[in-house]
C-alpha cells in the first residue's frame, strides 16, 4: 500500500480520512503507546493522560481528511493534536483549581474573636464558683461528685456512703440552690 520511501502512517491516515475502522485500529496499534507517553509527560497523571489519549484519537478518528503529508509525517501530526490537548487540559485543570481556592477563601467560615467567648466562660465559671459557695458541705460534695466528677447518683452515693434517695436529695438542694444564686439560669 506504500512505497519505501512514503510514511506508513501517512497510508493508514488517508485510510481513516475515507472512514476504514480497520486502519483506524492498526494506526491505534501502532502509535498509542508514544501519545500516551507524551501526554502523560505533559499532564503528570495517569487518569487524565488516559482521557487525553482517548480524546486525541477521537480527534485523529474525524480530522483525519485534514492531514497534510506536505506539512509534516503522520506522527508529528498527531502529536500535535495530543500536545494541543494536554496543554489544554492542564490549562483547564489550573484554572478550576483556582475557581476553587478563590471560591473557598470568598466562603469560608470566618474566623471570630474568642477572646468574647474566654471571658465570658471565665466569667460564668466565677459566678457558678461563687453559687457553689453558698451551698451546704454536704450539697457542694454531691453536686461536685455527680457534675464535675460525672458520677451517676448510684456512684454519687456510693462514693459518699450513703442512701441513693439522700444523694439524690442533695444534688437536687444543691442545684437549687445554685438556680436561686444564678437567678434561675442553672
Amino acid at each position: 500500500m506504500h512505497t519505501a520511501d512514503s510514511d506508513p502512517l501517512q497510508d493508514l491516515l488517508t485510510a481513516v480520512a475515507r472512514g476504514d475502522e480497520a486502519a483506524f485500529a492498526r494506526l491505534y496499534d501502532a502509535v498509542s503507546a508514544r501519545v500516551f507517553g507524551l501526554v502523560l509527560r505533559i499532564v503528570a497523571d495517569q487518569t487524565l493522560a488516559e482521557e487525553v489519549t482517548q480524546e486525541t484519537f477521537l480527534d485523529v478518528w474525524r480530522r483525519a481528511g485534514g492531514f497534510d503529508p506536505a506539512k509534516g509525517s503522520g506522527l508529528s501530526w498527531i502529536f500535535t493534536i495530543a500536545h494541543r490537548r494536554s496543554v489544554d487540559r492542564v490549562r483547564s485543570v489550573v484554572a478550576a483549581r483556582k475557581r476553587d481556592a478563590a471560591y473557598g477563601v470568598q466562603h469560608q467560615d470566618r474566623d471570630f474573636d474568642s477572646t468574647v467567648d474566654v471571658v465570658t466562660e471565665r466569667l460564668d465559671a466565677e459566678r457558678v464558683r461563687g453559687a457553689m459557695g453558698r451551698m451546704s458541705q454536704v450539697q457542694r460534695e454531691a453536686v461536685e461528685l455527680a457534675y464535675f466528677g460525672g458520677l451517676s447518683h448510684a456512684q454519687v452515693a456510693a462514693e459518699l456512703g450513703i442512701a441513693l434517695g439522700t444523694a439524690k436529695s442533695r444534688i437536687r438542694d444543691g442545684l437549687l440552690c445554685l438556680r436561686g444564686v444564678l437567678g434561675g439560669e442553672a
